[in-house]
């Protein structure tokens, strides 16, 4: 029986399948309904939608009817990994020439070839039920210890669109040296968090593009701090 279909008893009936006819871990339902209705673009017409696996996030195949540029009709498969929307900050202090990252273990780096899963990153977290900004303003608190004045929106960007759904929302802000150490620890226990903060210098983090900082995000809100962002005028001087 495919993954993707719901279970049936012994006598052949169908079994509810959670986040479709009963509610799963987080509470939901008809999850199998996301992108039936879209219209959006004529060349595209949804068929079907299973869902795969509604753990704390959720897997679809979704069926659809597709037509190339040249008028003619395939029929498509396509699975989607969908964790919610996201939100990333690049916190700097623009006199010293400094930013504040953070390293935490990330599994999914570790069992592809990362040497210890160790990543140097922005503070980033999901969106869950709040707006990006409130989002990342939480989440810079829990990994960092800051808590954040006034931001600026960067951009938003799919990350991986091949199979992710997930947009993520890019900010920046200042901060004010002192009001968070290199080394401390921060993170929710609870959630099994142990993360460190660290405070670079610009040019260092920079230089280490590549190296031991090869998290997508964070490059790309390093790249905007040197190009547009606080950092361009002095680079270009």
């Amino acid at each position: 029986m495919p993954a993707a279909d719901a279970a049936s008893d012994p006598d052949g009936e169908r079994m509810p399948q959670p986040g479709v006819d009963v509610p799963d871990r987080r509470g939901r339902t008809g999850l199998d309904l996301v992108g039936r209705d879209l219209d959006r673009n004529p060349r595209v017409r949804v068929r079907d939608v299973r869902v795969l696996t509604s753990n704390w996030y959720v897997t679809r195949a979704t069926t659809f009817d597709y037509q190339h540029a040249d008028g003619s009709w395939t029929v498509e498969e396509r699975e989607t990994y969908d964790r919610g929307d996201g939100a990333t900050i690049l916190l700097y202090e623009p006199t010293a020439r400094t930013v504040l990252l953070t390293r935490q273990f990330r599994f999914p780096v570790y069992v592809n070839e990362h040497p210890d899963g160790m990543l140097l990153e922005t503070a980033a977290g999901l969106l869950d039920e709040d707006d990006p900004e409130t989002a990342i303003r939480r989440e810079a608190e829990e990994e960092t210890g800051h808590v954040v004045g006034d931001v600026e929106h960067v951009f938003d960007v799919y990350m991986s669109p091949g199979s992710v759904t997930e947009r993520l929302h890019f900010f920046a802000a200042p901060y004010r040296r002192g009001d968070v150490l290199d080394g401390a620890r921060a993170g929710l226990a609870d959630e099994g968090e142990d993360i460190e903060v660290l405070e670079l210098g610009f040019d260092d983090a920079l230089d280490r593009i590549g190296r031991d900082i090869v998290d997508a995000k964070t490059i790309m809100l390093l790249q905007w701090a040197a190009l547009r962002g606080p950092f361009a005028a002095a680079r270009s001087a």
